[in-house]
C-alpha cells in the first residue's frame, strides 16, 4: 500500500484521468473531492463490497435457477 500526505487543498493524480483532492479535514474525517471520468465507478468500498455480494447472489440464483428449469425440461420430454 502507498501512503502519501497531503493537505487541505493538495491533490494525488492516479494516472491521467483520475485526480483526488483533499477539501477538509474536520476531526476523524477527511472529506475528499474525486475528479474521474464519468464511466469510472466510484464506490465507498462498503458500498462496492455490497454490490459485489448483490451480483454474486444474483448469479448463483440465475445457476440454480437454469438447473431446476433443466431437470423440468428433462421431465416434460420424458413420457
Amino acid at each position: 500500500m502507498l501512503v502519501l500526505t497531503r493537505k487541505i487543498k493538495e491533490a494525488i493524480q492516479i494516472g491521467d484521468d483520475i485526480e483526488i483532492t483533499v477539501l477538509a479535514i474536520q476531526g476523524d474525517q477527511v472529506k475528499l473531492g474525486i475528479n474521474a471520468p464519468k464511466q469510472i465507478d466510484i464506490h465507498r468500498k462498503e458500498v462496492y463490497l455490497a454490490i459485489q455480494a448483490e451480483n454474486n447472489a444474483a448469479a448463483e440464483a440465475s445457476e440454480a435457477s437454469l438447473a431446476e428449469l433443466t431437470a423440468k425440461l428433462k421431465q416434460w420430454k420424458q413420457p
